[in-house]
């Protein structure tokens, strides 16, 4: 199967390849893994897909993790493949594993980029198939022509170049004028050039904002 069947397929379940390479042993993947595909939400549908789900309806705990595992392995299951998480035990390195594609980069403020996504990218898990197939091109990073809205974007300068103050984050959030992050998400991730254009549905960013509060 082909890189665009594969995203073909995974778009039935609102998922889209968010890249792809071919391990090697410094990348703690299985040998007989030869092309690791990385999947994310498919925006804008993703999240009205995903809370039509039974993970979602029976509120069950830590229900997109469920719902990603189920759906994921089924995947996998379809396509003779292994499936991998971002989440439970092995913890596996996808921060690692998302620059290794090429589509990735470290940003200015340390958070992944994506080149479709901008810093609203998440990855939900990844598909490891028993053979190589080809990928598309890799592209170069786009912090390069960008002023760095990023860099200054946090009120509290809770994150920055300098790192992130969990603390200072939480503490923002916990007042009358934090509120507003909780419904509209991250200003650092917003304030991305690319994340501008990235039609994620605001609720999914409250549900995330609410998890991280709550943690």
């Amino acid at each position: 199967m082909t890189y665009e069947e594969i995203d073909k397929l995974v778009k039935k379940q609102m998922l889209k390849i968010l890249g792809g390479f071919f391990p090697n042993n410094s990348d703690h993947i299985p040998s007989e893994v030869k092309t690791l595909i990385l999947l994310g939400p498919d925006e804008p549908n993703f999240w009205k897909h995903f809370t039509s789900s039974p993970e979602w309806k029976e509120e069950e705990i830590n229900p997109l993790d469920m719902w990603s595992y189920r759906i994921i392995n089924e995947i996998a299951q379809n396509l003779n493949s292994t499936a991998f998480f971002p989440f439970g035990v092995p913890l596996h390195p996808f921060f690692k594993w998302a620059i290794r594609s090429g589509s990735a980069w470290q940003s200015p403020v340390s958070l992944l980029v994506h080149k479709n996504a901008g810093l609203m990218v998440s990855y939900r898990g990844a598909l490891g198939l028993s053979k190589r197939i080809k990928l598309p091109p890799k592209t170069q990073k786009p912090c390069n022509n960008c002023n760095k809205p990023c860099l200054n974007a946090c009120k509290v300068t809770a994150l920055t170049s300098k790192g992130y103050d969990v603390g200072k984050c939480k503490s923002l959030l916990n007042t009358i004028e934090g509120t507003k992050f909780l419904s509209q998400g991250c200003a650092v991730r917003l304030s991305c050039p690319i994340s501008e254009n990235f039609q994620r549905d605001p609720k999914q960013s409250e549900y995330h904002m609410s998890v991280f509060k709550t943690s």
